[in-house]
């Protein structure tokens, strides 16, 4: 991952069936900065009945013609990886079967993104572990025995494994985001760990990154206004590149950790605004002096401010002036 944190552009099923919005969605993240565009591969006869439930936040049709109609066949799917490979953009596509999974396999993907659905899919992630190819798991709607689960059957193949904070809601309200759990998630694991978003806005996909997140995932659109599953719950292009830009200058940031005993870059700063000791009135030479001789002013090129208390007492060496500076030079040795 190139050592700063990996974006992923989910464009799901914004493409609603259309082989053009797919191309244009691809070209579209790469615009606004991602380092992976990832699409959802359903093959509606190997994961679903047809009776099965719609979620409450899309009715708009069947669940399972809902992914006949808008999937893509496996010369589209190659296709569409090609252009990716092209545009330097990493292709990625979660399965929701086994059968998906060797789909993927012949389309020759090079990560796996396993969806909140499926982490109790243990037969699923078995067949995805056993490729040795890296793995995201997202625990969106998974409790921490069957996170556990989920863990140890990738591990018994590879370590090449992050944990992802998802909660699987739509949209995401801000209480429910949870980066509360990024940490106990390292801690439970000793694995990197990332955030997948469903939140209308880009603060927790900025707050998880700086939490130590290695990996962001948020939805991607061309309108909030388009139909579907995904479209309403999604980053238009404006806001997803102004998120990529926040996490790269995060990134940035948390690269480069500053020593604050290192002054180098702060001299003339220091100079500028900081206080040295002055006189308020005349002070003659051999005048001890006194407490009410003295001041705090800028500049910062004399006696600091701090060392106040030992300019009172001292012999002055020379006539001093008023309002000036005072410095060594004008005091008698000690």
């Amino acid at each position: 991952m190139n050592n700063k944190v990996y974006v992923i552009a989910e464009v799901g099923s914004v493409h609603d069936g259309s082989f053009g919005n797919a191309q244009r969605l691809i070209d579209l993240a790469i615009e606004c900065g991602a380092d992976a565009v990832k699409f959802q591969t359903h093959l509606p006869a190997a994961e679903t009945l047809k009776d099965a439930p719609m979620p409450s936040y899309f009715k708009g049709e069947p669940r399972f013609e809902y992914f006949a109609r808008t999937g893509f066949t496996l010369d589209q799917w190659k296709r569409l990886a090609k252009q990716a490979s092209d545009v330097g953009i990493e292709f990625m596509s979660s399965p929701f079967s086994v059968e998906a999974v060797a789909m993927l396999e012949e389309i020759g993907i090079s990560r796996y993104k396993i969806p909140s659905g499926e982490v109790t899919n243990l037969p699923m992630l078995e067949t995805i572990a056993k490729t040795g190819k890296p793995v995201l798991l997202s625990s969106g709607m998974s409790s921490w025995t069957e996170l556990d689960a989920a863990v140890a059957t990738i591990l018994r193949y590879h370590d090449r494994l992050s944990v992802m904070q998802c909660t699987s809601a739509y949209p995401c309200p801000p209480e429910r985001v949870g980066l509360n759990v990024l940490a106990e998630m390292h801690t439970r694991w000793n694995l990197p760990v990332g955030y997948s978003d469903h939140s209308m806005e880009n603060n927790a996909c900025l707050a998880a990154v700086a939490l130590g997140a290695t990996v962001v995932e948020k939805h991607l659109t061309f309108s909030r206004a388009m139909y579907g599953s995904d479209a309403r719950h999604s980053a238009e292009p404006p806001q997803f590149s102004a998120l990529v830009k926040g996490i790269r200058e995060i990134s940035e940031i948390l690269a480069n950790p500053v020593d604050k005993n290192d002054l180098r870059d702060f001299h003339e700063m220091k100079e500028i605004f900081e206080k040295s000791v002055v006189t308020v009135c005349p002070i003659s030479a051999g005048t001890v002096i006194t407490a009410d001789m003295l001041g705090i002013k800028k500049p910062g090129t004399g006696i600091p401010a701090a060392r106040i208390l030992e300019v009172i007492g001292r012999i002055a060496h020379v006539d001093i002036a008023a309002d000036k500076l005072i410095s060594e030079t004008d005091l008698a040795s000690r």
